[in-house]
């Protein structure tokens, strides 16, 4: 089988996501990249998790967007996988879901407030939510748009990517990306928590105060800093924030 590693890869990413209780049906997908021969593998349109085989799995050229292998059509989700892929240098792995409360705060076009150290752990701030399409944009190429709808947030904002690996898109739900598959679920499994998280105290009246900068930053930097020190020291090679 043709690029088997990173179809395998991601494939089982997919079939974790089936098993995380975050999708319904086949409301989601989980895509990852070959950096060195410029490819993307993502879920097939509308398939099972649950059935997925690595075979399944739809390969495509990044930069052209061209199906290279897999007789399934890709997800409908692509074109946003792919305008990621190519602005966002350190993404390997992406991962989109309609997971319940991330999408309520989507719907609601509210980012996700940083109440905690649960949150700050992962997301370093308020995660965003971007402006919603316009009705010309959907008409012109939907999926592409948002890709470059979350391009444009990050940029016109200064948000890094590696330190906020995730989005939220109105009236759609959320996008989440690490540096491999398996990261990026990790990332939007999180995301669903703090999201759940960030909706139970928001509820508790009177409203609840967001995290002091303080401490926020010393939990973000303390797993993810230049000094980090919570768990075990990581190797790996790095992409540049923006290509």
């Amino acid at each position: 089988m043709k690029y088997g590693e990173l179809r395998s890869r991601v494939c089982e990413a997919n079939r974790s996501l089936g098993r995380s209780g975050l999708v319904v049906l086949t409301w989601g997908n989980v895509s990852g990249i070959d950096q060195d021969r410029s490819i993307m593998a993502i879920k097939p349109s509308g398939v099972s998790y649950m059935d997925l085989q690595p075979e399944d799995i739809a390969v495509l050229d990044i930069e052209t967007g061209r199906l290279l292998d897999g007789a399934l059509r890709p997800s409908s989700d692509t074109p946003t996988h792919l305008s990621l892929y190519r602005n966002f240098g350190e993404v390997f792995g992406i991962v989109h879901t309609h997971s319940t409360f991330a999408t309520a705060w989507a719907q609601h076009q509210t980012g996700i407030p940083a109440y905690g150290t649960t949150h700050a752990d992962s997301f370093h701030g308020t995660v965003p939510v971007t402006r919603p399409l316009t009705e010309e944009e959907v008409a012109r190429d939907y999926e592409g748009e948002t890709g470059a709808l979350i391009v444009d947030h990050f940029r016109s904002n200064d948000i890094d990517p590696a330190e906020m690996p995730a989005v939220l898109i109105p009236f759609h739900g959320p996008f989440a990306w690490g540096n491999s598959p398996e990261g990026a679920l990790e990332n939007v499994v999180v995301l669903e928590e703090v999201a759940k998280i960030a909706f139970y105290t928001g509820a508790i009246q009177p409203p609840a105060e967001t995290l002091p900068e303080y401490f926020l930053e010393k939990h973000y930097q303390r797993k993810h800093g230049p000094r980090a020190y919570y768990g075990q020291a990581r190797t790996g090679k790095k992409r540049r924030r923006y290509e």
